[in-house]
């Protein structure tokens, strides 16, 4: 069930903010209660992905499932009480193990990432509620186009694994942005939907810079049946500039969704 509201989201430090603005058709319905309700998840498994990102994979034996896009809210409680929540995307793809993953980078003087990077262990248990929010969500229904830069592949990393999860055959392409190598999030799961765009440095004497219009140009002028639906994220440098990209090329406004952070 879908209903007809826009909006885009805006990440904070430690993750990313509720939707604030109300702009792109196409939202997908999320159900109130189970949105509200907090749950225990266990810390099971992390995973090195770069010098400064690593995926933390949790337990939620009653986790209600999501769509890849979607984000959750997350409480760590100290012992004196202290609380910090930070919404964080969803790396994962759907499925029945009971289990969700999250990738977060160690940002500098960020209280919750500070914690997952240099305390939590597996056995740690947090609180989590959501899924939360249905505007950045992709069913697999549409063909998918999706830009990210730094973090912002988290949520688009759960597309691209469902997209394979489900031999699904509707297209899909990813345009990743990292200043290097050595920072490109999921680089050993990475394949041909992906397109990796290098700003400081690059492997084999490849071209080093920004997001492009020529980048774009290939996928936009032939575009597959139904156009493509574009999902954007990344700071808000990037996010302003990959769009403006986008609807340079004649990707319909109202057919790219965006999350920031910053």
């Amino acid at each position: 069930m879908t209903e007809t509201v826009t909006e885009t989201a805006t990440h904070t430090a430690g993750g990313f903010a509720p939707p604030t603005r109300f702009a792109v058709p196409g939202r997908i319905a999320v159900s109130g209660q189970v949105a509200g309700t907090w749950q225990t998840a266990t810390l099971t498994e992390i995973r090195r992905e770069t010098p400064r990102a690593a995926t933390f994979r949790f337990a939620v034996p009653g986790w209600a499932g999501h769509l890849p896009g979607q984000h959750l809210m997350l409480r760590l409680t100290a012992g004196d009480g202290y609380v910090a929540q930070r919404h964080y995307s969803l790396a994962s793809a759907p499925d029945d193990s009971g289990h969700i993953e999250l990738t977060l980078d160690h940002v500098a003087d960020g209280e919750v990432s500070g914690w997952f990077h240099t305390v939590a262990r597996p056995g740690d248990r947090i609180e989590v509620r959501g899924p939360l929010s249905g505007f950045f969500a992709w069913p697999g229904d549409r063909p998918a186009l999706l830009l990210g830069a730094g973090s912002g592949v988290v949520p688009l990393m759960s597309m691209v694994r469902h997209h394979r999860a489900r031999g699904l055959t509707v297209p899909l392409r990813l345009l990743v942005s990292a200043r290097s190598p050595e920072e490109l999030i999921y680089a050993r799961e990475l394949g041909a939907e992906t397109t990796p765009v290098f700003t400081r440095s690059a492997p084999d004497g490849a071209p080093v810079g920004r997001l492009a219009a020529a980048h774009l140009a290939p996928l936009l002028a032939e575009p597959p049946g139904g156009g493509w639906e574009a999902y954007v994220c990344g700071s808000n440098a990037f996010a302003e500039h990959a769009s403006r990209l986008l609807v340079a090329a004649g990707q319909p406004v109202d057919r790219i969704r965006i999350e920031r952070f910053g």
